[in-house]
């Protein structure tokens, strides 16, 4: 069945901490205030203009802290999504994971909640105080437990390369979110962004931000992690938009608009060099099968695989389909 996502921003909304990192106008493109009856609306649109005839349609609440919100606004965001049931089948939000208690959770539940995305970024707590996140990871793991408990879905999204953070770090905090199993993740690399705490360490020469081979290269590690506990990978990188790449927005960081699409080429590289180590070359010519729908992947990236076996190996990768 396909499915739909229709995500509605509430920037910086819900939640009163300013993180090292954080510009939520920037990410999202969104700067105004959203009220129920925009959600109605954008809700009746999307329906009206979508062909969702056999297809499942999840509406997304995301940019800013949901459950940060007052109690009243949370219950009129909920209560208008749910009044598109069946035609609306979910409803997916993310929140801070200190911002998950018993109350919270019965009024989601009573809404009809789908999944909840934790804004983890790191498990170490020296990060997460250098960031100004206001939590620590033992927030996240009481925050996972309840979710799961009550039934509702549990995400995660986090961080590479955060201030005060490194590679070693980036890797236990995807071994620890592996061991408390949400569903599904998001990978972001940081990226410095005009007018935010660690634009300010970058031109004090406190924060260096990684190159975009060094983060690409952490989030495969991350993804194939991630897939062999059965752990959804659903983004990698941020949504490209005018609002992030105009006005010299990104100030430095490893931003690319294919972030994820890089990320799988090397996934495939991967496979790739072992089969080349395994069975070596015919006639000057590397011949892998896959897919038909991952023939782009095993390509790579502007073709970067098939440019990699030539400079490194001086072969000629040639991508066929599966019979």
């Amino acid at each position: 069945m396909r499915k739909y996502n229709l995500p509605i921003f509430i920037p910086h909304r819900g939640c009163p901490h300013d993180c090292a990192f954080c510009s939520q106008k920037k990410i999202t493109g969104v700067d105004t205030e959203v009220t129920a009856e925009d959600v109605r609306s954008l809700i009746k649109t999307f329906l009206s203009t979508t062909n969702h005839e056999n297809a499942s349609v999840e509406v997304a609440f995301f940019g800013g802290s949901f459950t940060g919100l007052e109690l009243k606004t949370q219950e009129d965001f909920l209560r208008v999504a749910s009044e598109f049931y069946p035609k609306v089948s979910g409803i997916r939000l993310s929140t801070r994971p200190d911002y998950i208690d018993k109350n919270i959770i019965e009024l989601l539940k009573k809404y009809g909640v789908t999944t909840i995305e934790l804004g983890v970024q790191s498990s170490d707590d020296g990060v997460l105080a250098m960031n100004d996140r206001g939590h620590s990871f033992d927030s996240v793991v009481r925050a996972s437990e309840m979710i799961k408990e009550s039934g509702i879905d549990l995400g995660h999204q986090i961080m590479l390369g955060m201030y005060g953070s490194n590679p070693e770090k980036d890797r236990q905090t995807i071994d620890d979110i592996i061991q408390l199993k949400p569903s599904c993740v998001r990978i972001y690399p940081v990226i410095t962004l005009k007018d935010t705490k660690i634009h300010r360490y970058f031109n004090e020469g406190k924060y260096i931000p990684y190159t975009i081979d060094l983060a690409a290269q952490l989030a495969k590690e991350a993804v194939l992690k991630f897939r062999e506990n059965s752990i959804d990978v659903i983004r990698m990188g941020l949504h490209s938009s005018e609002d992030l790449e105009g006005d010299e927005n990104i100030v430095a960081g490893p931003y690319h608009p294919a972030f994820g699409e890089m990320v799988e080429s090397l996934v495939y590289r991967d496979k790739i060099e072992n089969q080349l180590q395994s069975n070596g070359v015919i006639d000057g010519e590397l011949k892998f099968v896959c897919p038909v729908g991952d023939i782009s992947k095993a390509i790579g990236h502007k073709k970067m695989n098939k440019i990699y076996f030539k400079d490194k190996y001086g072969v000629e990768l040639k991508v066929c389909t599966e019979k």
